[in-house]
This record gives structure tokens, sequence and C-alpha cells, in this order.
């Protein structure tokens, strides 16, 4: 995979880091100002952490996790004030009460609790706390970077296929850098086809209501000088049927043992199309994104349901500045539905840390038995 990791104007960044002027300090890149605007900000308080989660300054399954496991080490550093075990434990509950779907938030905060369990002073705590959350962070970027290497040779036997062709991949919301800590889960092996120099180019849903297709993908692949078109989140059959499109590939909030996909609103539609027209579907994910403990993701996946006032107002770059716009009546409800479910029978394959498998439970069990031995 490349050495350079995702760059930012030239920079390398990653979406979450210990601030290097304040160990106790977490910086973030503020994505609710994206791609108009590039801002980190600074995290001091674990009820910061808390909103940024929640309000989306972070967003993306490996991100959230990672953002959770650093707000369990500011946890730690309130506790120094505080009733020590109490006020770590409300943290946690109030970390995994942000974003119920995503299974990587609660995954990464328990681990902060078993890890943080072990200290027997506050000072032990922190310390304890500060390296899971570094630990957190790193396997989730290497985990995604070998996401890359795996996924890479989907990619490769289809641009053999077609000659050396372009190759056309069609992604739906932002799993990329931006949705975890480097690299991304479904922008991985576009990265790493990119990189080896296969002629690749890529279609982006605008993914409504946030458009984080349009505004966050979009200008991932700008910043990584790839070829690209965004697109209204209704074209992807139109492509498909018009044999504009070679594969799909998404990322996942949360999948079930069976191999039922939890992702953004619209996924379980583009995997219709896809079926539908013969073009393969893959969902990219680093384990963490598993949820071992259930199989049927229609009946036991939480779908979460989000302000209304996101489908109803919408921001944009206007006159040098960001403004939000209302685009429906102000009195008509509105519902917002934040994630579908994909199920299984869909879905060619799972592309994770360890390779490609199918989306079945014999073969998901069969790649990590030692975590199904766990449950």
């Amino acid at each position: 995979m490349q050495s350079t990791n995702m760059k930012v104007l030239g920079k390398h960044y990653r979406t979450i880091w210990i601030n290097e002027e304040n160990e106790e300090v977490i910086t973030i890149i503020d994505q609710r100002h994206l791609p108009h605007r590039f801002i980190t900000e600074d995290l001091h308080t674990v009820s910061e952490m808390v909103h940024a989660i929640k309000d989306m300054h972070v967003r993306g399954a490996g991100l959230i996790g990672a953002a959770a496991g650093y707000g369990m080490y500011l946890a730690t550093i309130e506790s120094r004030h505080k009733n020590s075990l109490e006020h770590i434990l409300a943290s946690a509950d109030a970390l995994k009460a942000t974003r119920p779907t995503a299974v990587n938030l609660e995954w990464a905060v328990n681990k902060q609790l078993d890890a943080i369990a072990q200290g027997k002073t506050a000072n032990e705590k922190i310390k304890i706390a500060r390296k899971m959350a570094e630990h957190i962070a790193q396997e989730d970027a290497e985990y995604c970077r070998r996401i890359g290497t795996h996924g890479v040779a989907i990619i490769e036997e289809i641009s053999k296929r077609k000659n050396g062709k372009v190759v056309n991949i069609l992604t739906h919301c932002n799993a990329g850098w931006l949705a975890f800590v480097d690299y991304g889960s479904a922008t991985a092996p576009i990265y790493e086809a990119f990189e080896r120099g296969i002629d690749l180019h890529v279609w982006v849903d605008e993914t409504r209501p946030r458009n984080q297709g349009a505004s966050l993908t979009a200008w991932e692949l700008m910043n990584q000088g790839i070829p690209h078109t965004v697109i209204v989140d209704n074209a992807g059959g139109h492509l498909m049927q018009h044999a504009l499109v070679d594969m799909v590939i998404t990322g996942a909030d949360r999948v079930t043992v069976a191999g039922d996909a939890a992702n953004k609103i619209g996924t379980y539609l583009k995997a219709l199309a896809a079926h539908d027209n013969g073009i393969p579907f893959y969902v990219a994910l680093p384990s963490s994104t598993f949820d071992w403990s259930i199989h049927d993701g229609l009946k036991d996946i939480h779908i979460e349901e989000r302000n209304s006032d996101e489908v109803k107002y919408m921001y944009g770059l206007c006159d040098g500045e960001i403004k939000k716009v209302l685009i429906t009546p102000l009195d008509s409800p509105a519902g917002n539905y934040g994630f579908d479910v994909t199920p299984a029978r869909l879905i060619s394959g799972l592309i994770t840390e360890r390779g490609i498998c199918r989306a079945s439970e014999e073969d998901i069990t069969k790649m990590y038995a030692e975590k199904v031995k766990q449950i």
C-alpha cells in the first residue's frame, strides 16, 4: 500500500490524534465544514467528544470507534478530580448513546473499560487508556490498509478482463479515510489500485440527506488525484443498465454473523440494482464492524432515526459563506432514517483485513473462528 497515506493539499493527515502541544487534548478534522473549508477542532472533555460524535463533527464506523476510544482516555483524565469509577462508567454510557447503529463505537468503549479496569491508581488508568486509544486508532488504520491490499485484486481482475480499459466503480456515502483513521474501507482498494497504475474512475453518490458522498468522498478523491464524477443517488441504476458500472463497493456500520450489512440509507437500493444487472456488489469492513451477537440484520439491527432538519435543510457555499437553506415546505414533516440493511444474498463478498469471504455465516465464522468461540 502507498507509504504516503492520505493527504490534504499534499500533507498527510489522520482524522483524529492526540494534540502535539497538549497530550490531554484530542484533535479532530471537523468534517462539518468540508469540502469548502478544512478545519481542525480541539476536544478537551468527554462531553465535547460526545457532542462531536453525535453532531457528526466526526462520523463513519471506524472513526467514531476511535473517537470513543479517545473519549474514554479523556474520561480517565477527568476522573482524577471526580469519583473515578462512577465518572468512567457514566462517560462510557454517554459515548455509547451517541450513535446506536455503528457497532465499532460500543466495541471500542468496551475494550477501554476492560483495559482501564486493570489500573489501580488514577495515573495508571490514564496511561492504560491512552495506550489503548492509540492502539484502537492504529489498528483501525492498519486494518484499512490491509483491506486495500486484499480488495485491489478484484479491481485488477476487472481491469485485466477489460484489457486495461477504465474500471468504473460506484460508491455510496463516505467509507473513505474520513470515515476511519486512515485509508478508509471502501476506498482503500481504490487508492491501492490507483497507486498501482490501474486506469479507474469512481461514480460518487451524493448520498442524501447529509451528502457525505458529494462533500467528503469527492473531496478525498480530488485530493488524491483520482478521476471521479459526483452523481445524484438515483442515477446508479441507470448507469448500471447502460454498462457504465463494473463494480459497487460500500462500507458498513454493522454486519451480522450471517453477512447482513447495515450501511447508509440507500445502500440496499444500490445492491438491488447491482443484482438485477449482474454487477458485483462488495462490502468492505474491518472486523470491528462485525456484530458477533446477531444473525438477522432486518430484525436485530437498530436503525438510527435522525433529526428531520437534515432532510428539510441543506448546507452549501454561497457568496463565500456556508449557508443553511430550507428546501421543503416549512411545515411538512420529514422522516430521516439513517441506515438500511442489505441482505447477505445481495452481497458478492466481504472485504476484510484478513481477506475476502462470502457474506455467509459459514465463511465469516471460518475466517474469524476465535471471535465466535468467545461468544
